[in-house]
Formats: C-alpha cells, sequence, structure tokens
C-alpha cells in the first residue's frame, strides 16, 4: 500500500483467498484491505495514538439519514455526552479532495452537528471547526488532542 501522510503505525494483516485484510480496532473484525480503508485505519490509529482519544469514543462506517437518504459516513469521535465531537471523510490517495468533498461532510454534519470536520485522502489533511448555529467553519492547522475535562 501507498504510504501516507500519517506517522508510522503498526497494523495487523491476513490473507485469505488472495485477497489482504487490515484488523480494525473500532469494528473489532479484519476488513479487506482498499486505498480508502487504509487511509481509514491510519485516520484510527492518528486519533488513538496521536490525539489521544479512546478507543470506545469512536465509531466507524454507521448509517445514517440526509434528507431521507441512508448515507454513510467514515468515522466519528463521539463526545463523552453522546453528542459528536469530529467528523471525519476519508478518501482514497488518488482522490483529489475537492469542494463536493467538502459538500459532503457540510450536508452530513448538517444532520450530526459535530464540533469539528476533518477531510483526508491520507496525504492532505483539513481540518475545521464548526460554527453550527451560524452554519459557518474555520480552517485550522491542526485537530485538537483529546482532553476529557473538556468533552
Amino acid at each position: 500500500m501507498q504510504q501516507l501522510n500519517f506517522p508510522s503505525f503498526s497494523f495487523r494483516f491476513k490473507n485469505s483467498e488472495n485477497k489482504v485484510s487490515i484488523f480494525d480496532a473500532i469494528r473489532k473484525k479484519f476488513i479487506i484491505l482498499t486505498p480508502e480503508e487504509w487511509v481509514r485505519q491510519h485516520v484510527i490509529q492518528f486519533l488513538m495514538i496521536e490525539k489521544n482519544y479512546p478507543k470506545s469514543l469512536l465509531n466507524v462506517e454507521k448509517v445514517l439519514q440526509v434528507n431521507g437518504l441512508r448515507k454513510r459516513y467514515d468515522i466519528v469521535v463521539y463526545n463523552s455526552d453522546g453528542t459528536i465531537h469530529i467528523l471525519i471523510e476519508c478518501k482514497a490517495p488518488e482522490v483529489p479532495i475537492s469542494q463536493s468533498t467538502f459538500d459532503q461532510i457540510a450536508q452530513y454534519n448538517m444532520t450530526l452537528q459535530s464540533n469539528y470536520l476533518m477531510v483526508t485522502n491520507g496525504l492532505n489533511h483539513y481540518f475545521c471547526q464548526m460554527d453550527n448555529e451560524n452554519e459557518k467553519y474555520q480552517f485550522l492547522n491542526e485537530l485538537p488532542n483529546y482532553q476529557s475535562n473538556l468533552i
């Protein structure tokens, strides 16, 4: 798999029927290794190891309703009260981050109302702090670290 713009992390792999799978610590199972999954697994490790978010506050690939349509988010980080702290959209490295990527995550966030957004293709990362009341966001250089007393 391609080298990504993340620190180096250790992963568990399995090869079955000529398909490589990677272990997802959140879903607690092996997932077929696609370029997007490679990015997703790096983000999970980044959140837990670099940003110190507890595994118990992370959720991966769940269905949500947006304007009556079934959509699936990549990763969310919850606050301890069950509200969403960070909404994350992962793309494969060959998929450029474009305005339509931001439109997609903004549409999801109209339903989810997260405090922060992250959009990444593993090579380029974008972070935003949300002002949901005024439907605006401000770009940040990085995501905040986990601080249990603030969440």
